[in-house]
């Protein structure tokens, strides 16, 4: 681990680690692997039970895997105090930051809405993808890196308000059924088509709360306060955003649902994550508990390539090559359907590990 540590203030190994995780269970769900473990196991079973929850949930309610999203915009917010702050110290012209920042989000929404072209084969016009709706929030996050934190927790706060008021506006008797919502609406105007599964590109809103509230966690772990304190502070925040989320939730004010990214589902998620990148925090850098970490932190560590090659890749011929060989020799000597193909699941992912570690080894690291 010696050579993933970086002295001073620019980096924190915790920050990789939980950066590095997120990224690991996004290249794992690309190599089909929480696919083909759910299909082994039967429905009612221990184990499909505990798959499903790397499924997202179908509307009103909360798996683990909606989280994934909401913890890769929180931690490209924690992340930007201190690769700024190193860009700063480096360009030293403020203009020449804000260019690089206006052209990444540019990348980033060029790369979003390229994916979908793929996806469907064709070109198409599509602002459901994670890395479009990430251009929008490190926008906002960046003209706001100079306010205090009570500034940007104000108008974090107002842009999850904002949501709310439109929803609610827009169809008063049933502001967040599928079909007949604020969001559906815009999509109808944006793109002139809605989404099967639920996802609306207004979604940027409201969790722009995420990006902002990891740039307030990332300026307090900047901070020259303890250790110990850090971590009261991110353990209350956390605990308060997932109890206001949950309460709405529970009080039947405003459901939780992550497709269009309700207030309940951005606070319940912005809590957990705040909690997760807490415990990192005090495993990893408090605590000094990163012997285990190098597997994961290689793959954060070329994060949006990653991504890229686990979407455009992964899943769509990365595994069929692999399953040419996996498949030729496993049915070969009587194994089953599902067995072959979890397998199968497990090589690709494998194999999209290695390559970070290939690149890390040869000190490729893609930026934008």
């Amino acid at each position: 681990m010696s050579e993933l540590k970086l002295s001073g203030q620019n980096r924190l190994v915790s920050l990789d680690v939980f950066r590095g995780l997120t990224m690991f269970l996004l290249v794992a769900e690309a190599a089909s692997v929480y696919h083909t473990l759910l299909e082994a196991n039967p429905e009612g079973t221990f184990l499909h039970n505990f798959f499903i929850q790397f499924t997202h949930h179908p509307w009103n309610g909360l798996r683990f895997w909606d989280l994934i999203q909401p913890f890769f915009m929180f931690i490209v917010g924690v992340a930007m105090p201190f690769s700024l702050n190193k860009r700063m110290a480096k360009e030293g012209d403020k203009g020449k930051v804000t260019q690089h920042i206006f052209k990444r989000c540019l990348l980033l929404f060029l790369f979003g809405t390229g994916l979908h072209c793929v996806y469907a084969g064709e070109l198409v016009f599509e602002l459901w993808n994670v890395l479009t709706q990430l251009s929008f929030t490190i926008l906002i996050t960046y003209f706001l890196l100079d306010s205090s934190w009570k500034v940007q927790l104000g108008i974090s706060i107002s842009l999850l308000a904002l949501t709310e008021i439109l929803y609610r506006l827009y169809n008063p008797e049933a502001p967040y059924e599928h079909g007949t919502n604020f969001g559906n609406y815009i999509d109808q105007i944006l793109m002139g088509k809605i989404n099967d599964g639920g996802w609306v590109a207004i979604n940027c809103i409201p969790t722009a709360a995420h990006t902002i509230w990891g740039a307030i966690c990332g300026n307090i772990l900047l901070s020259s306060t303890s250790g110990k304190e850090k971590i009261k502070v991110l353990v209350l925040a956390g605990v308060v955003a997932l109890a206001i989320g949950y309460g709405l939730e529970l009080s039947g004010i405003t459901p939780i649902v992550k497709r269009i990214s309700t207030s309940a589902f951005a606070l319940a998620a912005g809590g957990l994550a705040i909690l997760a990148l807490t415990f990192s925090y005090w495993l990893v850098d408090v605590k000094k508990k990163n012997s285990w970490v190098f597997p994961f932190v290689i793959v954060g560590m070329n994060s949006i390539f990653i991504y890229l090659f686990a979407e455009v890749l992964g899943h769509r011929w990365l595994y069929g090559f692999i399953g040419i060989f996996s498949e030729g020799i496993l049915d070969a000597i009587g194994m089953g359907e599902p067995f072959t193909a979890v397998i199968t699941a497990f090589l690709t992912l494998g194999t999209m590990w290695y390559l970070c570690n290939f690149l890390y080894k040869k000190k490729i690291f893609f930026r934008i």
